[in-house]
């Protein structure tokens, strides 16, 4: 099963991690049960943060009401967009992650970048998120997790990508660059498959110091101390025609990277972003299909 063959240690250092150390690739063969048909992107979401968090959960135990009467501090974030489902972290002032939906017609369309401002997210309560003032003169670009230029089918989804919720502060180099580049093949893998979902999102990975201890360190930015990622992941599940699910999983460090550096050297087993992000993605795939191929570096295609 995939999940045996996918099944090891976080082992990896960040530096290795970012240039894509796995190696094979496999099938799984568990049946698809009866009637999961998918029904619409939210649906479908790969990732286990996927449930609905407008009410409070219920509570076990005698006390649980009791102990709810004032509520909750603190539930999953979600927000279903036009483009993209999200899921919030107001800790970071930023997203955990970000699933979008690629497909031919996403990808064409009259969408203006130009008519589009960096905007709050009102949806998030003030303590909590991003302003552009936090941004200005701190040296990082605004990051698109969910990228702009995969929704030029509508002029409203291209406009929902800039809500300061979709942004993280990212290196203006990789931005530029090699970030800018994988996008790019996100979309060419849309333009030749049936349906491709990209998940982005935030990585804040241990390095160790000079003391010889592991740390995790990152900068944050304006006012409202907004998080500086050390390390960016896209997922990308591809639906092929044929009935076939490929799974392609990157990590970048957030820094300048040559651009030369071919793509498939930030290629990683899916298992070491599940375990830095506390995400998981195969299980939920595997509901979802009974023929999925993981990519890895290495992987004959």
């Amino acid at each position: 099963m995939l999940r045996g063959l996918l099944r090891g240690r976080w082992a990896l250092p960040a530096a290795s991690l970012a240039l894509g150390a796995g190696l094979g690739a496999a099938l799984a063969t568990r049946p698809r049960p009866p009637g999961d048909e998918a029904q619409g992107l939210l649906a479908r979401l790969p990732v286990v943060p996927a449930v609905a968090a407008a009410a409070p959960p219920a509570v076990p135990g005698s006390g649980g009401a009791e102990l709810t009467k004032y509520g909750l501090p603190g539930l999953a974030q979600l927000r279903s967009r036009e483009s993209y489902v999200l899921c919030y972290d107001p800790r970071s002032r930023s997203a955990l992650w970000v699933i979008e939906q690629l497909n031919r017609g996403t990808l064409s369309g009259s969408s203006d970048r130009a008519a589009c401002d960096f905007q709050e997210d009102d949806s998030v309560h003030e303590y909590h998120r991003a302003t552009n003032a936090d941004y200005r003169g701190s040296g990082f670009d605004r990051g698109h997790l969910a990228a702009a230029a995969n929704h030029k089918w509508s002029q409203k989804a291209m406009r929902d990508t800039f809500y300061l919720s979709n942004i993280a502060p990212q290196d203006p180099h990789l931005n530029q660059h090699a970030w800018n580049n994988l996008e790019k093949y996100s979309r060419s893998l849309a333009k030749n498959n049936k349906n491709v979902y990209v998940c982005t999102g935030p990585l804040y990975l241990p390095r160790m110091e000079a003391d010889g201890k592991m740390y995790v360190k990152y900068q944050v930015i304006g006012k409202n101390n907004v998080a500086v990622p050390t390390h960016f992941f896209k997922v990308l599940i591809l639906e092929k025609e044929s009935g076939e699910i490929e799974l392609r999983s990157y990590v970048m460090p957030n820094s300048p990277v040559d651009e030369k550096i071919p793509l498939e050297r930030f290629l990683v087993p899916i298992e070491s972003i599940e375990r830095a992000s506390g995400l998981l993605f195969v299980p939920n795939i595997l509901k979802r299909t009974s023929n999925l191929k993981a990519i890895t570096a290495g992987t004959k295609r």
